[in-house]
């Protein structure tokens, strides 16, 4: 049903983009719904449940300290 999630903080992913995210949101709400695509009725819910995982996600990656790097991956004003 979904392949797996990958590792998406450096140095693992050095170069991780705004669709990595979105992708890996995406397959955590498919996996926990148990819909690859829901019906149009539930349509809404879902995809406000991609944006919700895919914010924390980034927010997550924006805050974790990685040893070794002088600096974040992103700098969000």
């Amino acid at each position: 049903m979904c392949r797996s999630i990958k590792t998406l903080r450096p140095p693992t992913t050095p170069e991780v983009t705004d669709e990595d995210i979105r992708a890996a949101a995406l397959q955590y709400v498919r996996k926990v719904s148990g819909f690859r695509a829901p019906a149009a009725h539930n349509r809404e819910v879902f995809d406000q449940a991609v944006d919700t995982v895919a914010a924390a996600t980034q927010e997550l990656l924006d805050g974790l300290q990685i040893r070794g790097s002088a600096a974040r991956r992103h700098s969000h004003p």
